[in-house]
């Protein structure tokens, strides 16, 4: 049975320039696990049920497929993203596996965390590309979103295998710190305390002159930070 989800429209500038946003936001609920020497894991999920938002439209689909979420994007410089649940998560460790469908080299995705309430586009978002760069950044409603790395742009680095089948992606978000990890090595990290804690959510931004933007998530879990 499909998750109920909302469908939440905005016009958001990312970077350099506007793109239109889909939100969409499942309605389930957390896994307990017992407590490990790593942090206890606050939720996990293999994608075989359907906690996540889903929906399409002439923009994007985001549904489930071969026992992951796969999000395709339809429209280009378009920012879709999923959530598992409404509930509100601070200072935590995130890991995804994002699985390549033959996307363009230029497709970003990736983790968000922290996202408001009472804003839903202001969050903070851990992006990377098959073409193995990277941005931390932070959205804020009404305003330019910032990247938080590399004086506000996109950066490359040679840890980010280029045009991988699968990338494994974490990230660290709480305690006035914010970490990207790809494939268990750091990438960047950056501070910023400007949201404390949030909702959480995978998402999928295609570039401006997309042709095949399609990736799938599996495996995520979320643990608590020391």
């Amino acid at each position: 049975m499909k998750s109920s989800i909302s469908i939440i429209w905005a016009i958001t500038a990312l970077a350099l320039a506007a793109l239109a946003c889909q939100a969409v936001s499942g309605g389930g609920g957390t896994t307990p696990v017992a407590p490990t020497e790593s942090g206890r894991v606050l939720f996990s999920d293999d994608f075989s049920s359907q906690q996540w938002g889903t929906g399409t439209d002439a923009d994007s689909s985001v549904e489930y497929a071969d026992g992951a979420l796969q999000m395709i994007v339809y429209t280009r410089h378009y920012f879709v993203w999923s959530n598992p649940n409404n509930q509100d998560y601070e200072n935590v460790h995130m890991e995804v596996t994002v699985i390549n469908n033959n996307t363009d080299s230029t497709t970003a995705f990736g983790l968000m965390c922290n996202q408001q309430p009472d804003a839903d586009d202001s969050f903070y978002y851990f992006a990377i590309t098959p073409a193995g760069e990277y941005a931390i950044a932070k959205a804020q409603a009404g305003v330019k979103d910032i990247f938080l790395t590399n004086n506000d742009e996109f950066a490359s680095s040679s840890l980010i295998a280029q045009d991988a089948s699968s990338y494994r992606v974490g990230v660290d978000c709480g305690n006035g710190t914010l970490t990207l990890y790809v494939d268990g090595q750091q990438i960047a990290s950056v501070s910023d305390s400007s949201y404390t804690s949030g909702g959480i959510g995978v998402f999928t931004w295609s570039d401006v002159e997309a042709t095949s933007t399609n990736v799938s998530f599996d495996d995520f879990e979320m643990r608590e930070l020391p």
